[in-house]
């Protein structure tokens, strides 16, 4: 327990397993068995967790869960300030990576109170590491859209995106995403689909999209990670996306820009294709 008169506490920020017990770390079992107060997203799974590693929580547990994380802030910078470390658990996982933890870190920053982390366990560089696809460079895009338009024009935002990209789906929305992405990103882009990672029932799909999407159509259950293969160089030639160009531009779009956009999508020069364009309208003309 911390010493008031020493000056501000600190908050722990302590990943905990996904699934095998055995991936906790000495580090975590230690700051549960002695902060003065352990905010835990439920803290019904965080009590469990104790009892399954042995640990007796001796500090104060409290809610901090997406819905009232807002509301519990200034009482826990407080206790910070008062000298009192504040360790912050997720049910599974790494704290403010897609669960609560982010605005407190940042209003910790904003008052310039220690903070530390714990590391451990993480879906999505586990996932990464299981794809089999190249990762050295990556993006992580949280949860899918849920609705289809949205995760439409999201997925389009990935067709010229040369990193991997790692992003978890629920269960029920899985068939429709992988379909929504053969749709935009095409059928051959690699994927791996993780489920249930580090549990009993770990299974990894990989494939191209078309059979990935296949494969969900049935059904999936569990928790779901996907790992996007980064988009490969295109060496499209500038005279063949005129068309594409002048089509935006009959929509009212001004040809720079219509450039613009056509010409990231197909990984060439701008000004070449501005270039392009103009000689076939010259051409156009003779």
């Amino acid at each position: 327990m911390a010493d008031e008169a020493t000056g501000p506490g600190r908050l722990v920020l302590a990943a905990t397993p996904m699934g095998d017990i055995g991936d906790a770390s000495q580090r975590l079992r230690d700051a549960l068995g002695s902060a003065d107060i352990v905010a835990a997203e439920d803290t019904r799974r965080t009590k469990s967790l104790a009892k399954a590693l042995g640990v007796a929580i001796t500090g104060r547990v409290i809610s901090f869960y997406d819905h009232v994380e807002v509301a519990k802030i200034p009482a826990l910078l407080a206790d910070i300030e008062a000298g009192r470390t504040v360790l912050l658990v997720t049910d599974a996982g790494m704290p403010s990576v897609s669960d609560p933890g982010y605005r407190l870190v940042a209003a910790c920053a904003e008052r310039d109170l220690p903070v530390t982390c714990l590391p451990g366990p993480s879906a999505v560089t586990t996932a990464l590491a299981l794809s089999a696809l190249p990762v050295e460079r990556f993006c992580f895009d949280g949860f899918a859209p849920r609705k289809g338009g949205q995760r439409r024009e999201w997925l389009r935002t990935l067709a010229t995106e040369s990193r991997a990209c790692v992003f978890f789906e629920a269960p029920h929305r899985l068939a429709d995403c992988l379909a929504d992405a053969v749709t935009v990103l095409g059928p051959d882009r690699r994927a791996a689909v993780c489920r249930e990672l580090t549990k009993t029932y770990e299974e990894v799909i990989r494939g191209t999209l078309a059979e990935v999407a296949a494969w969900a159509v049935d059904g999936a259950r569990g928790e779901i990670t996907v790992v996007l293969e980064g988009a490969q160089p295109k060496s499209a030639d500038p005279v063949d996306l005129v068309d594409e160009v002048e089509a935006l531009t009959a929509e009212g779009i001004r040809l720079k820009d219509a450039c613009a956009q056509i010409a990231g999508e197909n990984g060439v020069s701008r000004n070449e294709l501005y270039d392009a364009v103009l000689v076939a309208r010259r051409d156009g003309e003779d």
